[in-house]
């Protein structure tokens, strides 16, 4: 009796959290996968645009690959695909307008998929299957 008293006990604690974790996901974040300064200042720059302009009700990733030849290979990803990449000369001072633009095509991406997911027919498949 007093284990089955403490199962079900711990079932009515347990279950409110195991709903709370899978319908609550933090979102607001800019993750910074940036490695050389010029990177950071970009990544520093398009995120202090996009959190002045819009709500943040969604995650990113700025990732930066850099070569010495090349410049930076700058991407953000948006839920694991790729909404914006391009390349930063290495001889670049001044990152803020680039960043800025970047941050608004961003969003304007982001609003594009999410009404795109909104009016997708998923009557025979989830969205993850698709």
């Amino acid at each position: 009796m007093n284990r089955a008293w403490l199962a079900a006990l711990s079932l009515v604690l347990v279950m409110p959290f195991a709903q709370a974790a899978e319908e609550d996901e933090m979102l607001g974040f800019i993750v910074d996968d940036t490695i050389s300064h010029i990177g950071h200042d970009f990544y520093y720059s398009f995120s202090e645009r996009l959190r002045a302009t819009s709500p943040m009700d969604f995650n990113l990733v700025v990732r930066e690959r850099p070569s010495a030849r090349w410049g930076s290979l700058v991407t953000v990803e948006y839920q694991q695909r790729l909404v914006y990449r391009r390349f930063l000369p290495p001889n670049t001072v001044d990152l803020k307008d680039d960043a800025y633009n970047a941050a608004d095509w961003v969003r304007g991406q982001i609003v594009q998929r999410k009404l795109e997911a909104l009016l997708q027919d998923t009557t025979d498949l989830e969205r993850d299957e698709l």
